[in-house]
């Protein structure tokens, strides 16, 4: 099977509006940008994105939700970002909140086939509310439901023609498990590379996982908050 695309336009093909799409990275790092500039060309609307974070006003996903395109998102993190704010405070834009190593495991569980898991996290605070709770070993636990998506876009250093992927240190952040629990995987790749290239014991993502990649360019690697001080 042929699963490299010439580019990230070709690779979205088949994301229509209402559909639910996972990206991964954390903050503005080991963002899939090429697959997010092509969705916002592309101009699908009313999106579920699951995502740790929704970008800032102008970078990562927040190109999206700046275009309108998103109608909810599920998310750990949203602090960076303005047009956030007022989309959520206006009522146009719906937001599910996640302590954020449960919102992993919800992914992850969704890669594995794992319908629900019980944690501690959250018991007794408005997170929990609603949701089934139980009794194990004197500690009382929330039950939460597994994650999963039409599409996922996932963004690795490098990876090979048949979509084994390796991610590069912080850039590793809910990438793998994405790539798991999308029904469509798309992967950009800053070196794209023939099959063979790359040591199997490096491998973090096998290629089992991902339906389709790109070789990405023009990346910017965004700074979110750049903290600096006067040189001596």
């Amino acid at each position: 099977m042929n699963k490299v695309y010439e580019s990230a336009a070709a690779a979205i093909e088949g994301i229509q509006d209402g559909m639910t799409l996972m990206s991964g990275g954390f903050g503005l790092c080991g963002n899939p940008e090429n697959l997010i500039l092509a969705l916002r060309e592309h101009g699908a609307k009313d999106l579920t994105v699951i995502s740790n974070n929704c970008g800032t006003d102008d970078y990562g996903l927040g190109v999206l939700l700046k275009n309108r395109q998103i109608a909810k998102m599920i998310s750990s993190y949203v602090g960076e970002n303005k047009n956030f704010e007022q989309q959520f405070l206006s009522g146009e834009l719906e937001v599910e909140l996640n302590p954020q190593g449960t919102l992993a495991e919800r992914i992850r569980a969704g890669g594995a086939g794992i319908p629900a898991f019980y944690t501690p996290t959250g018991y007794g605070t408005e997170a929990a509310k609603g949701r089934e709770t139980r009794e194990f070993d004197g500690q009382m636990f929330v039950m939460e439901t597994a994650l999963t998506a039409d599409f996922a876009f996932v963004k690795a250093w490098k990876g090979d023609t048949h979509g084994n992927l390796i991610f590069s240190k912080t850039a590793r952040n809910f990438n793998p498990m994405m790539a798991m629990a999308g029904k469509i995987t798309i992967a950009e790749v800053e070196e794209l590379v023939e099959p063979g290239e790359l040591d199997p014991d490096q491998i973090h993502t096998p290629g089992i996982f991902v339906q389709r990649i790109i070789k990405g360019e023009h990346y910017e690697k965004w700074i979110e908050q750049r903290t600096t001080r006067p040189r001596g």
